[in-house]
């Protein structure tokens, strides 16, 4: 008979893979990760087939958690500004309060070995952050430019305001809302 698995260890096998990854890289060795978690290695392999499952169950939570935030109270009825602004600073509250999972969810974002299922399946949960940035192409800013452009640019800003609270913690409120409204003034 097949051993239940326990939704506990299932977490700490993530939650020591975000760190080992943040540490190590996508290279962090799954012994290390399953160490972390406090269980064998071949426990590990129970939960997630291979490391690239584990990787695509790791995207799947980090993104979901993210998504989740920001659909939560998402000013549907807001105007676009409102409602950019809406993703602008819960976006970053995020990132601030949790920069290894930043981290990590970044790595993945950019690897190979996220499959582009993960990605779709993730995609499900960007609803209503897709129809504002699909609303904000057809602004003269962005109006010509490839779909994603208004979603990438808001992501660069807020990467180069991520760094600079980092260096100037002090000066984090006026580095978020300043960013926004240069993030805004360009595509509005």
């Amino acid at each position: 008979m097949a051993r239940l698995r326990s939704p506990e260890k299932r977490r700490a096998l993530l939650e020591a893979a975000i760190v080992e990854i943040a540490e190590a890289g996508l290279g962090a060795a799954t012994a290390k990760i399953a160490a972390r978690a406090g269980v064998a290695e071949g426990t590990l392999f129970t939960y997630f087939a291979t490391k690239d499952e584990l990787f695509n169950e790791l995207y799947v939570d980090l993104k979901s958690e993210v998504y989740d935030r920001l659909n939560d109270g998402f000013p549907l009825k807001g105007s676009a500004e409102r409602r950019a602004w809406y993703v602008w600073s819960t976006f970053l509250a995020w990132a601030i309060e949790f920069p290894l999972r930043r981290k990590v969810s970044l790595q993945l974002t950019m690897s190979d070995a996220v499959s582009a299922e993960t990605r779709a399946r993730v995609g499900e949960k960007r609803g209503a952050i897709d129809g504002l940035f699909a609303e904000l192409a057809g602004r003269e800013g962005l109006r010509g430019l490839p779909a994603g452009y208004g979603a990438s640019l808001m992501s660069s800003m807020q990467e180069a305001t991520m760094d600079f609270i980092a260096k100037s913690p002090r000066q984090r409120k006026v580095l978020i809302e300043r960013g926004f409204a240069l993030f805004w003034r360009a595509v509005r």
